[in-house]
């Protein structure tokens, strides 16, 4: 089964509990380090996510993966938070990021630039708008290839 196959399984797998338990899926995973395979699920909640509610989605999301088998392959289950630099993987994501420090890269140059970070100063749904101090950059977001919140030292 192909990687994204796999990924639209374990979405429709897990997907309805935790959204049924105020969880949000922020990104899969499928991926090959070395010799091992990892299936990665992100997910959180408003004001965060905490170990013990990791290990309840891990195992409800194993036993269904051992019941449903999508997976021919031999491979680690990590249920972790995306972290404090979080993708923006959905406009929705990019919305609630305004206002907040990102970290953007384009597949092509825009005002010369491939990468902006700076405070997200709006987002239309078309157009991402980034400070990056001296000037504000706008980026078309069909351009934009990643974006993730960034943390100021």
């Amino acid at each position: 089964m192909s990687t994204s196959r796999i990924k639209a399984v374990v979405e429709e797998m897990v997907g309805p509990f935790l959204s049924d338990n105020g969880f949000e899926l922020v990104d899969i995973e499928y991926v090959k380090e070395g010799s091992n395979w990892f299936l990665r699920v992100f997910v959180d909640k408003e004001g965060g996510i905490d170990i013990d509610e990791c290990g309840r989605i891990s195992e409800f999301l194993s036993e269904q993966l051992d019941q449903n088998d999508p997976v021919s392959d031999a491979y680690f289950l990590e249920v972790s938070s995306p972290g404090a630099e979080r993708p923006l993987k959905k406009p929705e994501d990019v919305s609630k990021a305004v206002g907040k420090h990102v970290f953007v890269t384009t597949y092509e140059p825009i005002d010369g630039l491939k990468e902006f970070e700076g405070p997200l100063v709006s987002f239309d749904g078309e157009t991402v708008v980034v400070s990056t101090g001296r000037k504000s950059h706008a980026i078309p977001y069909a351009k934009v290839a990643s974006a993730r919140l960034a943390i100021v030292f």
